[in-house]
């Protein structure tokens, strides 16, 4: 499969020679290599690049170095390991552990840039479009930063500013990460299980939502609508006219912090009542909107006495369609129930299953592990820990869950954990059950059965009314001899890539040698036959010359391709 194509800019190139010796000095020379990534390095920093990496390796663990790199190498790759992180299905938990570390680190710009990008966008100044506008920021990112303002009516506000040129270092980041991940995925058969460019397509939908303000804005005003009639959850007010794509203006939530709530001495807080409204505003999400808020850390969450949730960051949301619905609410009900099998065939159903992967061992170790959770009480239970055990079971057997089902599962869990901390006692099936239930009695109604059975009819009857057209064309094509076959190989680019480079370097050898072979005769010459004044034994020297030359530039090119052995 030929994959995807890099644009060599003269930025693209700059920018894939840093990361090539980031990776390089911390110890992934091998990677580097095994893409054919080498030939962007000059041999100095090869030779650096080696010794650092035989020095780093038996010292510093793989994660430590993974987060190293996505580090020094900026915002996109700093915001790309955050979302791995969150993937237990992708890596082991250490490495997922020294990912989640990583925090942008990315001082703010001055407050001059940013209230010339609101005059840009807007149309206005801060000064004639606010009240009042703070001269410094309170939050900082990659992305934007944040700052407190006050409308011409008074209301108290927040606005997210947009880092200016943010979109165009995203972008050419993002070009090569999709490049790097298709070579990866040709090239190197134990991470092309793990589908990285599907990986970094799904990461790239993320922050082109993220870098969007228009799309957050859009997803905050349909969540306050969703929730406009919940007194106990507050949804920022989006103001459309201090808004674009890289303003953001939305009314001022106030609370106290989630995670000081969590750790306790705030009597006037009812934690149980916050634990039970928390599972019912996700609840919501999940199996009536449809949409849900995929980032539910503690910080994006301001708590108000007694019970009363402020949510904002819209940044990253996710949506669940009618089939994911169906298929998440077998799988919860299979692993309650102890149906490895079922949950099984439903990854599978979502094409997340392999083809050399052992179902009955798959099969056999989740039976294993839904074994030892058998009779523990849900409040004795750590459920990020169980998600975590369940994707380090799947991982061992090539599976690879779809990002869509990752962020569910994910904001589930996540949720659960955090409500059992505010109520040991909450009964998390018990609050799921009734739509569940709900759920599963629609999939089987006779309204459903009745239509779903309605278009499989329609499509058999237009295969069926269609094929008779294909099967005389077919017949028709092959009668006139035009019939065709194709086949290709999959990895037959890089063979005839390395045949075309051995065939060059065997004719310039060829031309070398012919050289060699003129000069000698040349200059083993007795009779003086001048050539515009020079003898012509001077010639055979300037052939030696060339020869040699051309000679050290051949080794130089074989040296740099690291096949010199």
């Amino acid at each position: 499969m030929a994959y995807f194509q890099l644009t060599t800019s003269v930025r693209t190139l700059n920018r894939l020679q840093q990361i090539v010796r980031v990776l390089a000095r911390h110890g992934f020379g091998h990677i580097v290599e095994r893409i054919n990534l080498g030939r962007y390095l000059p041999l100095g920093k090869i030779l650096r690049s080696a010794k650092s990496e035989a020095e780093a390796a038996p010292t510093v663990s793989l994660g430590k170095r993974l987060a190293a790199v996505c580090s020094e190498l900026g915002p996109t790759f700093v915001k790309f390991a955050q979302t791995i992180s969150t993937r237990a299905d992708l890596a082991p938990e250490d490495i997922l552990r020294e990912l989640r570390k990583l925090q942008d680190h990315v001082p703010p710009f001055d407050t001059e840039t940013a209230r010339a990008v609101i005059e840009s966008e807007i149309g206005e100044s801060p000064t004639q479009c606010f009240a009042s506008f703070d001269a410094e920021p309170f939050a900082s990112g990659s992305i934007g930063q944040v700052y407190h303002a006050q409308t011409k009516n008074g209301d108290n506000v927040v606005v997210k500013v947009k880092r200016p040129g943010i979109e165009d270092i995203l972008l050419q980041d993002l070009h090569i990460l999709k490049w790097m991940a298709g070579a990866a995925e040709q090239w190197i058969p134990e991470l092309a299980r793990l589908r990285p460019v599907q990986i970094v397509e799904e990461f790239e939908l993320l922050l082109k939502q993220e870098v969007d303000y228009v799309s957050e804005a859009s997803a905050t005003a349909r969540f306050e609508e969703a929730f406009e009639d919940v007194a106990h959850v507050h949804i920022p007010h989006v103001h459309w006219n201090l808004t674009s794509s890289s303003v953001l203006t939305l009314g001022q939530v106030r609370g106290e912090s989630f995670e000081a709530i969590l750790q306790g001495g705030h009597d006037e807080i009812d934690r149980k009542l916050l634990g039970k409204r928390l599972v019912e505003m996700y609840v919501k999400q999940f199996f009536d909107m449809r949409l849900f808020h995929a980032d539910p850390h503690p910080g994006n969450f301001l708590i108000s006495p007694p019970s009363r949730i402020g949510l904002i960051d819209f940044g990253q949301v996710g949506t669940i369609s009618d089939e994911m619905t169906g298929q998440l609410v077998i799988m919860v009900v299979a692993m309650i129930y102890r149906e490895p099998q079922i949950f099984v065939d439903v990854l599978y159903d979502l094409n997340a299953i392999e083809s050399d992967t052992n179902q009955k061992a798959l099969v056999r170790d989740l039976r294993r592990l839904l074994d030892k959770y058998h009779g523990l009480p849900l409040k004795r239970m750590n459920l990020l820990t169980i998600f975590t055990e369940i994707a380090t079971v799947i991982r061992q057997h090539n599976v690879t869950l779809p990002n869509e089902l990752v962020m569910v599962l994910k904001t589930l869990i996540t949720i659960g954990g955090v409500s059992l901390r505010l109520d040991p006692e909450l009964d998390l099936v018990a609050e799921l059950s009734p739509k569940v239930r709900k759920l599963v009695a629609g999939r089987f109604s006779p309204k459903k059965i009745v239509r779903t059975t309605g278009v499989t009819m329609w499509h058999l009857f237009s295969i069926l009314r269609s094929a008779p057209a294909q099967l005389r064309a077919m017949l028709r094509r092959l009668g006139t001899g035009k019939w065709q076959v194709n086949i290709r190989h999959e990895n037959l680019d890089r063979l005839i890539n390395e045949l075309d480079r051995s065939s060059n370097r065997l004719s310039f050898s060829v031309v070398i040698a012919a050289i060699i072979v003129g000069s000698s005769v040349v200059v083993s010459t007795d009779t003086e036959f001048p050539v515009l004044g020079i003898d012509i034994q001077w010639f055979g020297v300037a052939g030696y010359l060339i020869a040699g030359l051309l000679g050290i530039r051949l080794l130089w090119a074989i040296y740099r391709s690291g096949r010199l052995s």
